[in-house]
C-alpha cells in the first residue's frame, strides 16, 4: 500500500519500510510521529479512500543538510556580501500506512526451500566444493628495488662543477657545420 502525504509544504509518496527526508519536525530520534495530511492513497492500481488514514513515521535522525552559500555583490560599489546556511531536516522512517505495516524482514533475501528428491526426501546439506568456496585473494607482489631491476636503467647525466657532461652541453649532432662538408 502506498500514500501521498503532505508536510513542510512538500509532498511525498511513502509505502512501509521507505526512508524520507523533509522538513524539520518536533521530537527526538527513535519517537514515533503520525502524518495526517494524507493526500492520495492506494494498493498497486486501486485508489482507496483517505477519510481517516493515517501514516506512522518513526524518527531516525535530526540532521542539517549541505550548507548552502549566500553571496551578494553590487557590481562598482565595493559592496560583497558572503553568508552561509544550513536547513534543518528530519529523517523518518515509514512504518505504517493506515493500518499495513512493513514488514521486518522484506529487506532480507530468502533463502530457497530445499527441494525434494525423487524419493521424497529433502537432501542434506553438504560443504562446499572447491570450486563453490569464495575466490582466495592472491598476495600482492612486491615491487623490486630500485637497483633490482631486470631492464637496465639509463643513467642520467650528472653535471659536476668543473666538469662538462656530454649529454647537457654538446651541441646537437644536426649542425649547419656537418650539412657543409
Amino acid at each position: 500500500m502506498f500514500a501521498i502525504v503532505r508536510t513542510g509544504g512538500k509532498q511525498y509518496r511513502v509505502a512501509p519500510g521507505d526512508k524520507i527526508v523533509v522538513e524539520k519536525l518536533a521530537g527526538a530520534a527513535g519517537d514515533t510521529i503520525t502524518l495526517d495530511d494524507v493526500l492520495l492513497a492506494g494498493n498497486g492500481g486501486d485508489l482507496q479512500s483517505t477519510d481517516g488514514l493515517a501514516v506512522e513515521a518513526e524518527i531516525i535522525a535530526q540532521a542539517k543538510a549541505d550548507k548552502v552559500i549566500v553571496f551578494k555583490k553590487r557590481r562598482r560599489h565595493n559592496y560583497r556580501r558572503k553568508n552561509g546556511h544550513r536547513q534543518q531536516h528530519t529523517i523518518l522512517r515509514i512504518t505504517a500506512v493506515g493500518g499495513e505495516r512493513a514488514e521486518q524482514g522484506a529487506t532480507k533475501a530468502a533463502a530457497p526451500a530445499p527441494q525434494q528428491d525423487d524419493a521424497g526426501s529433502a537432501p542434506q546439506a553438504s560443504a562446499p566444493s572447491a570450486s563453490e568456496a569464495a575466490p582466495v585473494k592472491k598476495p600482492r607482489a612486491k615491487k623490486a628495488a630500485a637497483g633490482a631491476s631486470d631492464a637496465p636503467q639509463p643513467a642520467a647525466p650528472l653535471k659536476t662543477e668543473g666538469q662538462e657532461s656530454v649529454a647537457v652541453d654538446a651541441p646537437a649532432p644536426d649542425t649547419v657545420a656537418d650539412k657543409t662538408a
